[in-house]
């Protein structure tokens, strides 16, 4: 296993280092934010330990610039900072994982072991569908450079048939997860919804399936 630690406390990351060659692995070192973007460009790594607050480029547009263009390893994000909004932030921009500051060596082992068992399977931050492209973090949506002016529920939707792209959903399905389990109202609701997203997307966007339900069609 080779793992890339990015991290600009030399004394933590040269621990990190010690830590993770008893473990096995393969190390290479960035102490800064600009060196570790370039590794992790240039060689395939099979994990990435990320400090947030580095020299040059922070941890956030490294991990954005990554899956944007790609590069699918897993990322185990590690901050001294521990509020919810940058780990919610982190998360949204493409980190598998993340640890504060101070942690446990043996949960940091732990944690990588499962993103190496994981892989670097595709997982986008930005969803695409032909030309058709919705950021469920940033809660925003495209149809080639034209932003689309969506209401909160018309984007959830949305973002349900995108994640389903070439399926047939059911009313009943789109019921149980963009309104909810116990939704007790009108499921031509759906239909309302549906009409809305048409007119804004196209007609041709959504196809009806008599009796069995929609399609995002490409």
């Amino acid at each position: 296993m080779r793992a890339l630690v990015v991290e600009d406390e030399l004394r933590l990351a040269t621990g990190l280092r010690a830590g993770l060659e008893a473990e096995g692995y393969a190390v290479d070192v960035a102490l800064t934010g600009t060196d570790g973007l370039w590794l992790a460009r240039e060689y395939g790594y099979d994990v990435v330990l990320l400090d947030l607050m580095l020299p040059e480029i922070d941890g956030f547009e490294i991990c954005a610039t990554l899956r944007a263009e790609q590069v699918w390893t897993p990322i185990l994000m590690l901050t001294a900072r521990d509020a919810d909004t940058d780990q919610v932030r982190a998360l949204d921009t493409g980190a598998d994982d993340y640890l504060t500051k101070p942690f446990s060596y043996a949960v940091l082992i732990a944690r990588l072991r499962a993103l190496v068992r994981r892989g670097a399977a595709e997982r986008p931050c930005v969803l695409e569908a032909g030309h058709l492209r919705l950021d469920p973090a940033a809660r925003r949506a495209w149809i080639g450079e034209i932003e689309l002016a969506l209401t909160a529920r018309e984007l959830s939707l949305l973002e349900f048939l995108v994640r389903r792209h070439g399926q047939v959903v059911s009313k009943r399905t789109i019921l149980d997860h963009v309104w909810d389990y116990d939704f007790d109202g009108d499921p031509n609701i759906i239909e309302v919804y549906i009409r809305r997203l048409r007119t804004k997307l196209g007609q041709d966007s959504i196809t009806t399936l008599r009796g069995a339900g929609y399609r995002l069609a490409d």
